[in-house]
């Protein structure tokens, strides 16, 4: 599934002006292309103070006409995930035929454009202009749900793959990378479009649990009642009957699906969108979620642990496998919530887990990344911020 036309590669160590043009021209003679189309670059936050000086380094000795990207504590570039390891990634692409348009926004703007036909506007991109997008965004700053419902309405069944930055926590502080500008709020939104398209993979690494159920009351984000009885009540009794060896796993590890079809004659892996299980007040029979429930909507308890996150990947990727047999792929971006990587997997001893099994099910393939503050991929045609997920976007010769 290679193509020559894509390379990624790991810059590590400290800032060094001359070593890492030499290591630019090194990337760039790397790809079998007479021109760079596009460069993704991610870099961890001990290069914020010389970020400006990076990018301009890539733009010259790498010859990138468009470079997008964020800041990351950790970063993803092939089958290696390196977790808190100071450096930066940078993906280099030949795209043929490929229509780009990249942009910064901000709260305000977000304030100031209200409808489909104002975004628009201000995109510069109809929805017939774009296959989908690319996301890096601020996660301290933006209001990352009232942005989503508006894009949805916007560009609909176009999938947004990509995630919140991360960088320095305490100082609440993470950095955006558009050609040679650096912003530290706001979302850059990189249109796809022409010869080239996106083919996407969410996996919330989670398995449905006991059996579906509907919501007959519930108010803001508190369900009331499932099936007409305390919502509580109908979580105990699915944990209680699960086999012993299922309710290990699942303790301190239950979730909440929604279905994101009430049309489905049954309901699968794949068919609800995930969100946490934040509360349960035994007395009330009231569970707190995180999400705004509707009465009528189905409802079915989640699991997730290492072992189910691992085989929600694999389907994932062998489906999109399926669907990419006899295209050209040129490389991809792959996007891991901070809770992934060694925390889920370390005690499973295979390093580099989820860049590994993209490898192993897609590859050789050049893909870049980095571990976010929240993931962002449709689900059931909607696109939505997620936790604990992996997020791929494969681009693909249209």
């Amino acid at each position: 599934m290679n193509a020559p036309f894509a390379v990624a590669a790991h810059y590590s160590g400290t800032w060094d002006e001359a070593r890492l043009e030499r290591w630019a021209v090194q990337l760039r003679s790397r790809l079998d292309a007479p021109n760079v189309t596009l460069g993704l670059v991610f870099l961890t936050p001990q290069f914020f103070d010389v970020a400006k000086e990076v990018l301009e380094i890539l733009r010259v000795h790498a010859r990138i006409p468009l470079l997008v990207g964020c800041s990351s504590q950790s970063l993803i570039v092939n089958g290696e995930e390196l977790e808190d390891e100071p450096g930066l990634v940078v993906q280099l692409f030949h795209l043929p035929d490929a229509q780009l348009r990249a942009l910064h926004f901000t709260d305000t703007d977000l304030e100031k454009t209200n409808g489909p036909a104002e975004w628009h506007r201000f995109t510069g991109v109809r929805p017939e202009d774009t296959h989908g997008w690319l996301i890096f965004a601020d996660p301290f700053h933006l209001d990352g749900e009232s942005w989503l419902r508006e894009w949805n309405a916007a560009y609909p069944a176009k999938s947004a793959v990509g995630g919140l930055a991360s960088g320095n926590f305490e100082e609440q502080r993470i950095q955006l990378y558009l050609n040679g500008e650096v912003f530290e709020d706001g979302a850059l939104a990189l249109s796809i479009g022409g010869g080239v398209k996106i083919e996407c993979l969410t996996s919330q690494g989670c398995t449905p649990i006991g059996a579906p159920w509907t919501i007959t009351k519930s108010d803001r984000n508190f369900i009331h009642q499932i099936a007409n009885r305390p919502a509580y009540h109908v979580l105990v009794d699915t944990f209680n009957a699960l086999p012993k060896e299922e309710q290990t796993r699942a303790q301190g590890n239950l979730f909440v699906g929604f279905a994101n079809s009430e049309y489905h004659e049954e309901f699968h892996r794949g068919d609800f969108l995930v969100r946490n299980l934040l509360g349960a007040d035994p007395q009330n029979g009231i569970l707190a979620v995180g999400a705004l429930p509707r009465t009528g909507q189905t409802i079915q308890f989640h699991r997730r642990d290492a072992a189910t996150a691992t085989d929600d990947l694999v389907a994932g990727l062998t489906r999109i496998r399926k669907q990419v047999e006899g295209a050209t792929v040129y490389g991809g971006l792959l996007c891991l919530c901070n809770g992934r990587g060694k925390r889920l997997f370390g005690h499973m001893g295979r390093p580099n887990h989820d860049a590994s099994l993209v490898q192993e099910q897609l590859g050789p393939l050049s893909v870049s990344g980095f571990f976010c503050n929240g993931e962002l991929g449709p689900v059931g045609g909607k696109n939505f911020l997620h936790g604990y997920t992996a997020s791929l976007a494969l681009l693909v010769k249209a």
